[in-house]
Order: C-alpha cells, then structure tokens, then sequence
C-alpha cells in the first residue's frame, strides 16, 4: 500500500499555468497580465515569456493560486514592429502576396504529382516577379535616365546632375553603353538590398533550430508532397518536425532569385551593345557579344532549374545546405554582369542613343508567362478541389491563383508607377508617350496601357461594391427584433439596436471578400491580357491608338491613360511615404506590423524574399515553453490564444509530444482559425486537420461573437469529440443601463473576451477537466486517432 502523502500528491491537481498569446497588433506584457509590474521569465528583447513580479517562482507555492492559474504572457509584435527598418518590407509586398498563394493550395488526396506542380507554378510566378522589379528598375535607371534624358539635350539640359552623362558634352561618359553601365548600379545594388534583408532576417527569425527533430518519413524526405494526400491518419503537416525550420529552401531560393535579379540587369545592360555591335560598323567584335548572350542564357537556365528542382522538406530537420548553389550561383551572376557591364563600357565613338530601350518585348513576355502560368495554376487548383472538395474551401479551391493575380497585379502597380512617375517628372511639360511636347519617348507602351486599365477595373468593381453596402444594411434592419428579443427589451432603444445590428451586420462582411476578391482577379487577368493586346497591335498608348475612332472614344482612352498613370504613381508615392513615416514613427509602424502579422505567419516556401515568417521563431518558442513547463512541473496548462495568437497557439500545440500535449488544454476565442485559415488554408486548418487537432490535445474550447469580424466558430461536426464552440457570445453583455452596469457597455467585436464571464469559467472548465496524470497514448493508439503515424508529405 502506497504511503499516505503519495495518494494525497497523485490526487492534488498540482500547479496550473495559462500562457496567454496576443493577436494581431501586439500588447505588452503589463496589459496582458493586467499589472505594471511584470518581469521576464525566458527569452530576449524580440520574444520572450512575462509574469507578474509576485509570480515567480510560483511553481513552488501552488496552494496560494487555488484560485486561478498562474498567469504568462508570451510577447511577439517585436518579431513584425520593430525597429525602423522594418518600413523596407513596403518594397517586399507583392513577395508576401505571391508566398501566401503556395499555402492556398486546396486538400490533396492522392495527388503527389499535382501537388508537386502546383508548388513548381507558384515558385515560378515568384521568379518572374523579381525579374520584373528589377526590370522595373532597369527600366528607371536606365531608359528613362542614362538613355533617354541623358541623350536627349533637351531633357539634360536642365539637369546639373545628369551633365557628366550627357551626351552632347561629349564627356567619357557620354557614349550609351558607358551610361548604361554606371546606371546599372541602381538595379544591382537593389536585388544585393534584398538579398541583405531576406539574409539578415533569416539569421533573425528562420535560423531558430527547435529542440527536438527526428524524422517521421522514409529517405525521400525532399519529395515536394501533399501535406494530407491520402487520408486522415497521415502525421499533419504543422506537426511535421521540419515544418517551421526551412533553412535550406530559403537558402536556395534566395541564391536562385538573387542571380535571377543580376542577369536581368546585365541582360539589359548587355542586351543593348550587343545588338548595336551587330550593325556594320561596330568596333566591338561580335563574338564578344554572342559569348556574353550565351552565358546569360546557360546561367539563367541554371536559375530556373534550380528554383524548378524540389520545394520544402519538412519531413525531418534539415541542415544540409546546397554549397554549389548558395555560394557560387550569385558570385557567377555578379561575375557576368561585371562582364556585361565591361562589355557595354567598350569604346563605340559612333554609337548614338534614340528612341526607347528594346525592353516593350521583355515586359510583354513577363505579363504573357505570368498570365499562362496563373491559368495553369487555376487549373492545378481546381483539379485538387474536386479531388477531395470541401464545401467551405474558397473559392472552390480557386484562393492560390486569384492571390497569384493581386501579387502580380502589385507588382505591375510598383513596376508601371515607378516608370510613370519618373517619365514624368523628366518629360517637362508633355504626356509621357504622347509625343508632343515631351522631352523623351517615355515609358514601354505596354506599361502605359496597364495603368489605363485600373480606372476601368475601379468601375467594375463599383457595382459589386454598391451591392454589398445595400446588402448589409437590409441585413441590419432585419436584425433589430431578434436582437431586442435576444436581450429582452420591453422599452427598446432604437440607437443601441441600430449599433448593435450595424456592427454585426459589418462582421459578416468578412464572409464576402473571397467573392469580391475573385472578381477583382477576373477582372484584372482579362483586362491585363486586353492591355497586351492593345500594346502589340498598336504599338501606341492608349490616347493615340484611339485617335481617329471619335470623340467620345479619343476622351475615354486619354482620361483612363491619364488617370491610371496617376493612380499607379499615387500608388508608389503611398508606399514611400507611408514607408519613410514607418521608420520615424512607432505608431505608423506598428501598422504595418499588423499587416505582416497576418501575412507572415506562413514560412518562405515559394519566394526569400518575402518578408520573414515570425511563426519560424514564436511556434518553437511557445513549444519549447510548454514541455519545459509541464516537463518540470508535471502541471496542467492552458494555452489562452486570442486572433492571430490562437493560429499560433495550434500549430504549437501540433507540435508538442505526445507527454506534454496530454497536460495541455487549448483555449481559443476570436480565432480565424476556420473562418480564415481553415477556408483560405485547406490543406493546412481545413476540415480533416482540424479534427486531427481536436483528437490530439487534452480538451479545446473556442469563444467567439457574432460581431466580431476575424474570429468565428471552429465548425467541427459533433461525434468527433467533446464540443469545441461556445457562442455566440452576448455583445454587448448589457443591452441598456442597470443598476450594475450605470454606463452604457461597449460593443467588443473582436477585443476584450476576458471582460466577458464565460472567459473565466471556460477556463475553469478546461482546467478542471486536465487530470493530474494522464497515460500517455501508445503509438498504436496516436496512429489510429492521426495523431502521430505512418510516412506523412512534404508540402508544395
């Protein structure tokens, strides 16, 4: 018989612990734990783990917390708002926007090869959106300003800084291919800024190694897989050890994009003295040329080919590098555009600049692949989703390629304002690409006939929009009696049922952007590929392509061209300045830190020069945290995860042994765990994962309102398990004015779920329902509930 003060310790519930995980925006930790003082328990200045002061050491004396758990805090808005240099990732948009479509990949079943192609797609759409920023910027540096403003005496005239360039000075510099060469400068000292923030960032966030690794796969672990491609006892894909540790893709993309960025700008520099060296004439031999051709072509082969060889490994922890690629793709680059740039710096006393750079065609090529690459992947999508459909994936498995078309609608706005903007600050007082009265020639035609299509796609939208406004406030108005009678009002108060009815009436808006979303990506893709058209058979831009057709018609075209060349360089001119206030300003900043907390949860698989994925460091930290906890203490814990900390606190809790998950309760509340990721994310959060999840932790609950625009119920099927969704909650807590609420009570929506009681007891519930000493699962037993088991998949 065992001694009395063992039986009584097996029966004594131990320590509890709730480690609580903002959401989006951050807090600090004194408001997390509702005390100024507060100290740091685990972590460093960008992430770390807070208690109140009089906790610490609180393990030790569990009998004086009898009422409540312990409290931590876990803090991360560092990790996306950070110092100044955070307001460089403006730049880095369309990137995010193009990564997050790698993930939108629908549920696949049986479909290894699909799959594989799917990531092969989306890598490549990511390629061709470096090579058209930096084309962009060639197209800046060195058409608008070292060709045609410095070999333009009218436009260099004026210019005191373009004097050593230009042309009738008759200076060193003044020979084309010599101006070209300096100014390729600008672009090659842009793709080493980008590769010098996705390095740095990587040491920063991505490099964290999780404590424990191991291998759940056979040796083809590189396999570019489903995640979920069979069925539901396949190890999920957030619980895959080598999930949040994608240190040799990175790696490899980013060699592979940053020589992708070189050999454009030495194409473009390159590109034009070779075909001048091709007329009669020339001094420069053509071999030089044709050699110089033929290396770029081989090397940007090679680039293609590497980005095309396999995607993300996540079956094991793998810190293999690919030496030859990271190390000597980049240096060769360079080395070829050091060539070019000595190539194009080559003597030709009679060379003359004219006119515009051949770039019309390379532009035109980069919107017509990227358009046939977004098809294909549309195409890919939808065969996935009726492999294995889920009635509440977006956009019936469409969600990846309509965000493949806004980062590449993004990148043509950087790509067409940046032109426009500084064509016309260099045209004096013409139209760039109207002729008369301009300076210079301008801009790509093709660029022009883009921006004339966002004030026709501003127009389409109009009525969807229109539609939607009239829709949710007929919804409103048919909410007003139920909500009266929800509360029970006998004397109703018009203005507080009107708030009440308009803010969840505006929450339910979130339901309807994937419709709005897909429209808008239609409406772009056919208006895009019109844009090419135009350009191709005209070769003008739109106000004199339309001349002759009638006045109506020559007014519609100069006005869209006009006013869409405003508008994409309203665009940039946002971003600067938007940028430049983020550095100076916290505030600002910490804006912007909200739009990456949504946007970089996901690790860089298909471009490196996304922004950072904050969850590559803030999941292994919260693991770490729990079985270092629980491990020691052998309590029970809560993990309380509000909006975006509650994503967070799943893909930790996937992480988690089998010993430490058995302690571990989840608590959720505004969570777009379904309603966003689950619908957005269905090979990841859908509906197989989820209930994976809910057989895998000790006990979950999740809160939610109806007002509240970002959380909503996890929507698992009963029979799968005890029930997860509480709600909706009441919100307001009080209708009107009482005796003990004198003041009128806030609309919460999406904040503040601890002011609400059931915040309180649902946390009791959960604690109470964590035994002292649960048995951990067999492996038999984890492999029959999907927990843990056979070989799983690599993602896309």
């Amino acid at each position: 018989m065992p001694p009395a003060h063992q039986t009584e310790a097996a029966r004594s519930p131990g320590p509890a612990l709730e480690l609580l995980v903002h959401g989006v925006g951050g807090t600090t930790p004194q408001e997390m734990l509702g005390d100024p003082r507060t100290t740091r328990i685990t972590g460093d200045a960008t992430a770390a783990v807070h208690r109140r002061t009089e906790d610490v050491g609180a393990e030790e004396h569990p009998e004086r917390h009898r009422d409540g758990p312990v409290a931590e805090a876990y803090c991360w808005s560092n990790l996306t708002s950070g110092d100044g240099s955070r307001a460089l990732w403006l730049l880095l948009l369309p990137f995010m926007v193009v990564n997050l479509a790698h993930w939108m990949r629908p549920t696949a079943r049986g479909s290894d090869r699909a799959v594989r192609v799917y990531g092969l797609l989306v890598r490549l759409i990511a390629l061709s959106l470096t090579v058209l920023l930096t084309a962009a910027a060639c197209e800046v540096a060195l058409d608008l300003v070292a060709w045609q403003c410095a070999g333009t005496p009218e436009c260099s005239r004026g210019r005191s800084w373009l004097g050593f360039l230009s042309a009738h000075q008759g200076g060193w510099f003044s020979q084309p291919g010599r101006r070209l060469a300096l100014a390729a400068a600008v672009p090659a000292v842009l793709v080493g800024l980008l590769w010098y923030l996705s390095n740095r960032t990587w040491s920063a966030y991505e490099s964290q190694r999780p404590l424990t690794g191991g291998e759940t796969d056979g040796p083809d672990a590189d396999v570019d897989a489903a995640a979920d491609a069979d069925t539901s006892p396949v190890t999920p894909a957030l619980a895959r050890p080598g999930f949040w540790y994608g240190r040799r893709l990175v790696a490899r993309l980013r060699a592979a994009h940053t020589a992708a960025g070189l050999l454009t700008v030495a194409a473009a520099v390159g590109g034009t003295a070779v075909r001048y060296d091709r007329t009669v004439g020339s001094p420069v031999p053509a071999v030089a040329g044709a050699l110089l051709g033929a290396c770029l072509l081989l090397c940007g082969l090679v680039v293609v080919a590497v980005v095309c060889h396999r995607g993300r490994s996540e079956r094991r922890l793998d810190d293999r590098l690919d030496e030859a690629v990271t190390s000597y793709l980049p240096v060769t680059s360079l080395g070829l555009l050091l060539c070019a740039v000595v190539y194009a710096g080559w003597s030709r006393p009679d060379w003359k600049s004219s006119g515009t750079l051949p770039g019309e065609s390379a532009f035109r090529a980069l919107t017509l692949g990227q358009g046939l690459l977004v098809v294909m992947l549309a195409a890919v999508a939808l065969f996935l989703h009726r492999r294995a459909p889920e009635p509440r994936t977006t956009l019936r498995g469409l969600g990846g390629p309509v965000v493949a078309v806004l980062a590449c609608g993004l990148g043509g706005v950087m790509t067409g304002g940046s032109a426009q903007r500084v064509a016309d600050w260099l045209d004096g007082p013409g139209t760039p690409g109207m002729g008369a009265g301009a300076d210079i020639p301008g801009p790509p035609v093709l660029l022009s006939w883009q921006a004339s299509v966002i004030p026709v796609l501003l127009v389409l939208l109009l009525p969807p929009l229109v539609w939607l406004g009239v829709r949710t406030v007929r919804r409103a108005r048919r909410m007003g009696p139920a909500i009266e009678a929800e509360y029970g009002e006998i004397h109703p108060e018009p203005g507080r049922t009107r708030q009440i009815a308009r803010t969840r009436a505006a929450a339910a808006l979130t339901d309807s952007a994937p419709g709005v979303l897909g429209l808008l990506s239609a409406a772009a893709l056919l208006l895009g590929t019109a844009a090419v058209t135009g350009s191709w058979l005209t070769g003008e831009v739109p106000g004199l392509a339309a001349d002759g057709s009638g006045p109506f018609v020559e007014s519609l075209a100069e006005t869209a061209q006009s006013t869409g060349s405003w508008l994409t360089g309203f665009g940039v001119i946002a971003f600067i300045t938007w940028g430049r206030r983020a550095y100076r300003d916290v505030s600002a900043r910490r804006t912007i830190g909200i739009l990456w907390d949504v946007g970089t949860f996901w690790p860089r698989a298909a471009h490196p020069f996304a922004p950072p994925c904050y969850a590559e460091r803030a999941v292994p930290d919260l693991t770490s945290r729990v079985c270092a906890w629980t491990g020691h203490t052998r309590g029970r814990l809560v993990i309380s995860g509000h909006s975006q900390g509650s994503v967070l606190a799943a893909a930790a809790v996937w992480q988690l042994p089998d010993r430490a998950r058995g302690r571990v309760a989840l608590l959720t509340y505004g969570s777009p765990v379904e309603r966003l990721y689950g619908r957005w994310f269905p090979a990841y959060f859908g509906r197989i994962p989820l209930e994976g999840l809910q057989r895998s932790v000790h006990c979950w609950r999740n809160l939610w309102r109806e007002t509240d625009p970002i959380g909503g119920p996890v929507r698992i099927a009963e029979g799968q398990g005890p029930e997860i969704d509480r709600g909706p909650l009441r919100d307001p807590l009080v209708y009107g004015r009482t005796v003990e609420h004198p003041l009128p009570e806030p609309v919460l929506g999406h904040s503040d779920y601890q002011a609400d009681p059931v915040f309180a007891e649902e946390r009791a519930a959960l604690l109470e329902r964590l035994n002292p000493v649960v048995p951990q699962q067999s492996a038999g037993e984890a492999r029959g509930h999907g927990v843990q088991g056979s070989a799983g998949r690599s993602s896309g």
